[in-house]
């Protein structure tokens, strides 16, 4: 029962901050500016779903690639909060009701893994994004992980720097849940209306720190495995004692 009432109170928490925020949003996309809500949505969004968010290191704020490990979908609303930030995510999110829309006003760039004809049209999508200056996330690991590794690393996407399309810098990102990692992480046999169940009806709050690692240029790396595996050593500096790294592919 009382997990219950957590999921609806923080369902009902959700609601009020999409009520907030979309109006004032379709305001300004009309005028044909860019919006400044959907961070804000997703900062409160964050919030409402129990996350506890603390910074540590300066995240950039423009001209910026982050490359992230990947935990759970709480990871997109407390990183888009804190930053602003796009996202690359797989062309399948783009057909959920609602949650594809909602994902489409953040300018989430959505890529098909499995066309390999799509690849080039794939990278001319993120070189435009990142020539608006807005910040992109990339999830090298291609899903989810369990908490408690770093998955390996995927770099076909990492093209996209070689050569960069301006002048930007790759800023790794770890998110680290201590140790409610693997409470939280979205197990791969699970769906995502059970995953949603879980977390939703959690009692208290969950702590996500954002460690902003030291950015580098990609100009300085031969190739885009030469960036992934840049990218995967600061982070595997950073796992906590408790947790393992699968070898770099």
């Amino acid at each position: 029962m009382r997990s219950r009432l957590r999921r609806w109170r923080r369902i009902a928490a959700l609601l009020g901050a999409l009520l907030v925020c979309l109006p004032p949003h379709l305001l300004w996309k009309l005028s044909g500016r860019r919006s400044p809500w959907p961070p804000i949505f997703l900062g409160l969004a964050a919030r409402a779903v129990g996350v506890d968010l603390l910074i540590s290191g300066v995240p950039l704020t423009k001209d910026v690639f982050f490359a992230c490990n990947h935990v759970s979908w709480m990871d997109i609303l407390a990183l888009g909060g804190a930053t602003g930030t796009a996202f690359i995510a797989h062309d399948g999110i783009e057909k959920w009701p609602v949650i594809g829309w909602l994902a489409a006003q953040n300018n989430t760039i959505f890529v098909a893994r499995e066309r390999r004809r799509g690849v080039t049209e794939q990278v001319d999508v993120l070189r435009s994004a990142l020539r608006e200056h807005q910040p992109v996330t990339l999830f090298p690991e291609g899903t989810t992980g369990d908490g408690l590794a770093l998955l390996p690393f995927k770099p076909a996407l990492f093209a996209v720097m070689m050569p960069p399309p301006r002048d930007l810098d790759v800023q790794p990102v770890y998110l680290d849940y201590g140790s409610a990692a693997a409470e939280i992480a979205w197990h791969g046999d699970e769906s995502a209306g059970a995953n949603a169940t879980r977390i939703l009806g959690r009692k208290g709050k969950v702590r996500l720190t954002l460690h902003f690692l030291d950015p580098f240029d990609p100009e300085d790396m031969p190739d885009r495995k030469a960036i992934a595996a840049e990218v995967r050593k600061r982070i595997e500096a950073r796992l906590q004692p408790s947790l393992v790294s699968f070898p770099a592919v």
